[in-house]
């Protein structure tokens, strides 16, 4: 398997940049955004959630939209990490410390997808809430936040996630040519800053209005 992903790189590697952003990216903002109705009351939240849950072949959407290319994303980032040279000491420069953070947020990133797909759509799948209650509503997300511990984890979970994507969204936008100069490339770095603090303000606040 290592020796296709070398002999194979460029490919990999373009697939692997645009998944992180189309559509694992798209289906993050997505995702908090739908959280964060939340803030407007349970009801609200849990209409969103049946509206979700009501549209057609969402199982396959969840399959080819979401899932196969997040652990694509996730599993070839792992090998990208691995077979990474991180000097970060030797050499403390800005890009490569976020060189650096772009690995360990993508592992925090992906074991904490993990565990809330765990949490929530396989508990779904599995029928946990009950035939007559098998959304995972506003009270069962609540209750399942309800151990301080699991909170801390949902807030580390979800600015390392903000943060890979935004830091990411800047790589990819190297690497698909979109930003080739100094200066568009500084202002897209302050861009996808701007959208780190976004990103992760928005997943905060939906943590928050589940308490």
């Amino acid at each position: 398997m290592a020796e296709l992903f070398r002999r194979n790189s460029f490919f990999w590697r373009r697939l692997h940049s645009l998944t992180g952003v189309i559509p694992v990216g798209f289906f993050l903002i997505f995702h908090l955004y739908a959280n964060w109705t939340a803030n407007q009351g349970p009801e609200v939240y849990n209409e969103h959630v049946r509206a979700i849950n009501s549209l057609p072949a969402l199982w396959f959407l969840e399959v080819f939209g979401i899932f196969l290319p997040l652990y694509f994303h996730g599993l070839y980032g792992i090998y990208i990490a691995m077979d990474a040279k991180h000097n970060v000491l030797s050499y403390p420069y800005w890009r490569n410390w976020a060189f650096f953070l772009q690995r360990l947020s993508g592992l925090i990133t992906l074991a904490f997808v993990t565990q809330h797909i765990y949490h929530f759509r396989v508990q779904k799948a599995l029928g946990t809430w009950g035939p007559e209650n098998p959304l995972p509503t506003f009270e069962i997300v609540r209750d399942g936040l309800a151990n301080p511990a699991m909170r801390i984890w949902y807030a580390i979970g979800i600015v390392a996630a903000a943060y890979h994507l935004a830091n990411g969204l800047y790589t990819f936008l190297i690497t698909w040519g979109i930003t080739r100069g100094p200066r568009s490339q500084r202002i897209s770095n302050v861009a996808t800053n701007v959208l780190f603090v976004l990103i992760a303000a928005l997943g905060l606040s939906a943590l928050r209005a589940f308490r």
